[in-house]
């Protein structure tokens, strides 16, 4: 791991992999690799790994890739991805849980279930883990991530451990302050005492929904755009004439048009062109500047040459 530029001290127990496809672990199932993907075996081993990195090597948290287009020339870095020991969700007292950033929303909400707490139910409709959930203030039929969180547990680039409350964290939609190359390793819920049968008759309307609305079996990134306020992104989108737009293999979903869709072979340039085409197509239409919800990282592949040395192709 010499190449990686570790200091010594304390040996690393996680895995680490050279050159790791990203691909496979993200929904569009696209991109590039990651230069190095190390999966930490703790808290105490993910702190160790930072602090003997260089501090000029790029970190990137990954969880489970639903909200994000890995460019095709890849992630320089590191990726840090939160696995099974991550993944883990304790109930504290009788409305309090505490979940690891590798936790999923299902796993959160189903606890929540089981332990009669009320109010974390939104948190099965969102495709991603409690990480993700922290550092973008996910959120999903009229409730948001701030409105449950109590603190959060990070670990910084540095390698230190800070614990961090729901009022440090500068939450607005779908934002948040968090330093830059931290990892969220674990988040205290609070909700309120409510009946099981209740919480899962709302679980139950809210997984509805979604299958109704949302295309859930397709290779895609969840929701691309933000609101804008005032406004629903998916009907800016239809009203601009995007439903069912292509550009090679990806394509505009004609269920919800604020999802873009993978139909087999899309490269994650064509993905991020086909957005970039339906924001230039609204605001043509309505004069509204739709803004990325879908984090886009890496690097484009080098542009090909053709004829006279002209560089020609998208990036």
């Amino acid at each position: 791991m010499t190449d990686l530029g570790l200091a010594s001290g304390r040996g690393i127990e996680g895995r680490v992999t050279q050159n790791a496809p990203l691909a496979p672990l993200v929904w569009f199932k696209s991109g590039g690799s990651a230069q190095w993907l190390f999966e930490p075996k703790d808290v105490a081993d993910l702190s160790a790994f930072l602090a003997a990195l260089d501090p000029a090597m790029p970190v990137m948290a990954l969880g489970l890739g639903s909200n994000m287009i890995v460019r095709d020339g890849g992630v320089a870095g590191v990726v840090i991805r939160l696995g099974k020991p991550f993944a883990t969700v304790e109930r504290l007292d009788a409305t309090t849980l505490r979940c690891g950033g590798g936790a999923s929303g299902i796993l959160v909400s189903s606890t929540a279930r089981d332990a009669g707490i009320g109010g974390v139910e939104f948190l099965r409709s969102i495709p991603g883990t409690v990480g993700g959930f922290v550092r973008m203030n996910g959120g999903a039929y009229g409730r948001e991530t701030k409105d449950v969180l109590v603190e959060c547990e990070v670990v910084l680039r540095s390698g230190e451990q800070r614990t961090l409350t729901v009022e440090q964290l500068g939450y607005t939609y779908r934002h948040s302050t968090l330093p830059e190359g931290c990892v969220v390793v674990s988040a205290t819920f609070r909700g309120h005492a409510e009946e099981p049968a209740v919480i899962q008759a709302e679980m139950d309307r809210i997984a509805a929904a979604r299958e109704e609305s949302q295309p859930l079996r397709s290779r895609t990134g969840g929701s691309t755009f933000k609101n804008p306020p005032g406004e629903k992104a998916w009907a800016l989108i239809d009203a601009a004439g995007c439903r069912g737009l292509r550009i090679g293999d990806a394509q505009v979903s004609e269920k919800h048009c604020n999802f873009l869709l993978n139909l087999g072979s899309a490269t994650s340039a064509e993905i991020e062109a086909l957005g970039e085409e339906v924001r230039a197509r609204v605001k043509a239409q309505s004069g509204v500047t739709l803004e990325w919800e879908i984090q886009r990282v890496g690097e484009n592949l080098p542009l090909p040459f053709r004829g006279e040395g002209r560089g020609e192709g998208q990036s």
